[in-house]
């Protein structure tokens, strides 16, 4: 008979790699992955699934959760259709990391970027607006484009 302790850590092991395997795991149809791999050649993947492209580098910090920022960005559906932007420095979008303000992807997205970074984010649909969309603008599951800068972080 195997010792209980054995049976603990061997649990914890499939469970955290189950963990792993379900947040690495593709977000995007295979013919998405065709699109965006032809549209944005380089592009990387995140460990939640997010693909990007780091347009220019940032500097200094990264924000961590429960810090204010001011976002400049524009977002676009896959085939290019606009659904939203804010664009003026002076009135930039501004929230908390991590509380919900925005869809998830930007809360996975957000820690890795410094001030100053202009990036490339192709959100799948489960990070974003998921299976309830945002009507009439954001279907069911749409993939996001967001050209986002991270312009300040204020702990």
């Amino acid at each position: 008979m195997k010792h209980p302790l054995f049976r603990l850590l061997l649990i914890a092991v499939l469970t955290l790699t189950a963990t792993e395997l379900r947040a690495q795991r593709e977000r995007l149809s295979p013919d998405e992955i065709e699109y965006v791999n032809k549209k944005w050649p380089g592009n990387k993947k995140s460990s939640t699934g997010i693909r990007y492209i780091i347009q220019k580098e940032g500097t200094g910090a990264s924000p961590r959760t429960g810090d204010r920022v001011a976002v400049l960005y524009r977002g676009t559906l896959l085939d290019g259709t606009q659904f939203d932007a804010r664009q003026d420095p002076k009135e930039p979008l501004a929230f908390r990391v991590g509380r919900q303000d925005v869809i998830l992807g930007w809360d996975h997205i957000l820690p890795a970027m410094k001030v100053g970074e202009k990036r490339l984010a192709i959100i799948p649909g489960s990070l974003a607006y998921g299976h309830r969309g945002r009507p009439p603008t954001i279907g069911r599951n749409a993939t996001l484009v967001f050209e986002m800068e991270l312009i300040a972080i204020n702990p």
